[in-house]
């Protein structure tokens, strides 16, 4: 065994690197900023009812100017102990950091009738609720997508939604649906994305009550509807960065050498079809250095007798590489010189043949297949923080265990509430170093727009395309897919 530190990676910005993401933004500007096409007007448009509309433009308006950063939790007066971890935001405005605005006119804003929130409770059946609940927003959507000419449309859900399609809290009174193990729950989330694309291929942003009012969290967390609460700086620095990246532009890249190989990232997971027929469907999200993801739909795949895990056989594993080069060359006009796949199971023999057989065909020498998992070894750290964020504990050649989540040196603390879990690596058919494989599964744990703390858990190639399979799943077959990675986030 052997251990080792890899340091924090660089991201690269608009006029220079930095180690986090929003610093990154505010010292150099998004990686795209110079350029003529980036987003310098975001026009928006709403959904919801005369509050949450409302709420959201006021909020919007707010984060124009600079949101003071989280205070001392002792003393308000004072700035908090951990600076770095709580960045002030800025404002979203062309003379600050993004170099960008939000324009939001009256003819983009939709509301919803009374009438229309209240037939959602109709349906006693909660799944019922959610299609009804997605086909309202939906009707909205598709007057923005054919009458305007909207960037990025923002759901704004009001509590009444959320209580109507909230679970029942009653237990004496079980829904029909819980009766039957068959039955798959319905994600709002998901389905409201997945239509909306299919439909009108539009790129859309749900915002909650909380985001907007912090009042609302607990009411949103009896409901279930809730996630962990951040404050307010946090909250406008993540929200303005997923507008920007959905609106076309580029925060913030991986740096590369000149001299290294240009290289496409291949994420790959698997997951249920919605009727629970098909068993096991794969997707590929592919990631170049810019993050420029693309999202390819993989056919069927099969549980494996001998070790239980999900595996695509031979012709499927070529079908969905070629899938996935093919769309890369069709955005870069050739194909790279080094290809990454990241899988959530095991790689077998079928699999690794298929995969080589649509390398060797474009004519791609260099590759390296690595199976990503949470790992149950842990390593402890005199005192009372974590190991680092970084900690590489090297067990052979083939096994390595990395720490992307722990005590981070730049925030002085640990940023979580739990002990970290590190990710079990195993390299299946590797070219690199175990040090050079994991510095850049590190780096790629920051290539997640929807969040601006760069301790993220796991490589954006698989948080991606987990992602994708989540909205995929309430796609039709019949109808075609957007590439882009906006889509689904």
């Amino acid at each position: 065994m052997k251990l080792t530190f890899i340091e924090e990676p660089e991201l690269e910005f608009g006029a220079g690197r930095h180690v986090d993401m929003r610093f990154g933004i505010m010292t150099y500007g998004p990686l795209d900023c110079t350029t003529l096409v980036a987003p310098k007007q975001i026009k928006l448009g709403v959904i919801g009812t005369p509050e949450s509309v409302d709420g959201v433009r006021n909020w919007l308006e707010l984060c124009r100017n600079q949101i003071p950063a989280k205070p001392n939790r002792d003393d308000p007066t004072k700035p908090h102990r951990q600076p770095n971890l709580f960045a002030a935001f800025p404002g979203f405005r062309q003379d600050t950091a993004f170099r960008s605005t939000l324009t939001i006119p009256d003819d983009l804003c939709r509301t919803l009738a009374n009438a229309s929130i209240t037939s959602i409770t109709a349906p006693r059946q909660r799944n019922a609720r959610i299609a009804r609940a997605v086909a309202i927003f939906m009707d909205e959507i598709g007057y923005l997508a054919q009458n305007t000419a909207a960037d990025v449309i923002i759901c704004a859900v009001p509590l009444a939604i959320l209580q109507a399609i909230g679970p029942e809290e009653s237990p004496e009174e079980p829904e029909e649906e819980a009766d039957d193990p068959a039955t798959v729950q319905l994600d709002f989330h998901d389905m409201l994305k997945a239509s909306a694309m299919q439909q009108y291929r539009k790129v859309i942003q749900i915002i909650l009550p909380s985001t907007y009012d912090t009042s609302k969290q607990r009411l949103q967390t009896r409901l279930r509807h809730a996630r962990e609460l951040q404050d307010p700086a946090t909250i406008a620095w993540n929200i303005h960065t997923a507008l920007y990246y959905k609106a076309g532009g580029v925060p913030w890249r991986l740096p590369r050498p000149s001299t290294e190989l240009t290289v496409c990232y291949v994420g790959v997971s698997f997951y249920r079809s919605l009727d629970q027929e098909a068993l096991l469907t794969s997707v590929a999200q592919v990631f170049n250095e810019r993050g420029e993801g693309v999202v390819v739909r993989g056919g069927q795949a099969t549980i494996s007798k001998d070790d239980r895990q999900p595996h695509l056989p031979s012709n499927q594993a070529y079908d969905l590489l070629k899938s996935a080069l093919d769309r890369y060359y069709e955005v870069h006009k050739t194909y790279p010189a080094r290809v990454v796949i990241h899988k959530s199971s095991r790689f077998d023999d079928d699999e690794q043949h298929g995969f080589i057989g649509a390398l060797d065909e474009r004519h791609i020498a260099t590759h390296d297949f690595l199976s990503i998992t949470d790992s149950e070894t842990r390593l402890f750290r005199a005192g009372q923080y974590p190991p680092l964020r970084g900690t590489l504990l090297v067990l052979d050649e083939r096994e390595l265990v990395l720490y992307t989540r722990g005590s981070v040196p730049f925030f002085e603390t640990y940023p979580g509430k739990y002990i970290p879990r590190p990710l079990r690596i195993r390299a299946e058919h590797t070219e690199q170093t175990p040090q050079y494989l994991a510095r850049e599964i590190l780096a790629l744990t920051k290539m997640n727009w929807n969040n601006t703390q760069f301790d993220g858990s796991v490589p954006v190639t698989l948080r991606a395309s987990r992602q994708c399979s989540s909205v995929l799943r309430y796609c039709s077959e019949a109808r075609s897919i957007e590439p882009r990675y906006s889509y689904y986030m």
